[in-house]
């Protein structure tokens, strides 16, 4: 094509994609005038005119508004700012398609009626707000009368849902299930009873007990991270930074329960890990009560989240621990 030629109206149309009509449609609008009329009133269409009718095929094609269009074409709007205004409003229509599945999803599978539609519907269309007033209305009815330190309880009630600003359909239903449970005084009693009966009595006792709780999340933090740290860096667990580094956990460990970090204790604590390694590496013992009310949130809160549950970063070395702590044993 040159610049100069000049295309009837059904040549304009094929070039750039749209029917006679539409090409008619677009001139009767004033969007794309034909270049030149003939003496019988024939429309003739240079390559210019054409290229713009290949662009308003596009635009149509996304959904783009005549106006939207026009304006563009005569300079009053870039296309840049088209096309951006227009992405936020398929984002917009494609996060609210996917609630529409995350909801009709669940009500498929559970053979839901009109009403718990209403219900899925008005849970997947909280705001942020909302979501945490209703999360904290589960945690302060579960924590209500639990007869453990009230530091535990906070801890619990800080592995919260936070669903991202552009959810997947997974994490939507993983919402709506959680939302459900949540709201329910059924599931809020039994997780209150599980927290209860789990964390008042041995070995779970000890672990909700300040001072463990306390050096789990504050001044155990930075000794485990250096720990981590060490054994990133690939220093061998024999070596004296190593040794250095499990020592003082050990010495933290054993002053929660009031003792001294000799090599005897340490050579213990070495001990007890080796078991903890060895019960970790046989098959998971199937708690039924847990999977059904504190670890079904917790699973539930970890895929919304998009992580694992209590957003643990990886592995902690184990192995590598309990061997610089039997290096420390022998260097004493």
């Amino acid at each position: 094509m040159h610049d100069n030629d000049l295309y009837p109206i059904g040549d304009a149309a094929r070039r750039s994609g749209l029917s006679v009509s539409a090409v008619r449609f677009y001139s009767d609008a004033g969007v794309i005038p034909p270049t030149r009329l003939t003496g019988a009133g024939y429309r003739l269409y240079d390559v210019h005119a054409i290229a713009r009718l290949e662009l308003v095929r596009t635009l149509r094609e996304l959904d783009a508004g005549l106006e939207d269009i026009r304006q563009v074409l005569d300079g009053e709007r870039t296309l840049h700012d088209l096309l951006t205004a227009h992405l936020g409003i398929v984002e917009r229509q494609e996060r609210g398609l996917r609630a529409r599945r995350a909801v009709l999803r669940t009500l498929v599978r559970q053979e839901g009626t009109a009403a718990q539609a209403a219900l899925l519907h008005k849970l997947v269309s909280m705001t942020d707000e909302e979501r945490e007033r209703l999360v904290d209305d589960f945690w302060n009815e579960v924590g209500a009368g639990l007869d453990v330190p009230p530091v535990f309880v906070e801890r619990l009630r800080q592995l919260r849902p936070q669903l991202p600003e552009d959810p997947t359909a997974a994490q939507l239903e993983a919402w709506i299930e959680l939302a459900d449970l949540v709201s329910g005084r059924e599931f809020r009693t039994a997780v209150h009873d599980y927290l209860q009966v789990t964390y008042t009595t041995e070995p779970g006792k000890l672990f909700a007990a300040s001072p463990v709780q306390e050096f789990m999340y504050e001044t155990g933090v930075p000794i485990m991270e250096d720990i981590l740290s060490v054994h990133r860096s690939g220093e061998p667990a024999e070596s004296p930074r190593a040794r250095e580094a499990v020592v003082r956990l050990a010495d933290a460990a054993a002053a929660l329960g009031g003792a001294r970090s000799t090599a005897g204790y340490r050579d213990n604590l070495a001990s007890y890990l080796v078991e903890l390694i060895r019960l970790e590496g046989e098959e998971p013992v199937e708690d039924p009560w847990f999977d059904s009310t504190h670890g079904r949130y917790t699973s539930l809160v970890a895929v919304i989240n998009g992580g694992p549950p209590g957003g643990e970063e990886g592995p902690v070395p184990w192995p590598w621990i309990v061997a610089a702590l039997r290096a420390s044993v022998r260097g004493d």
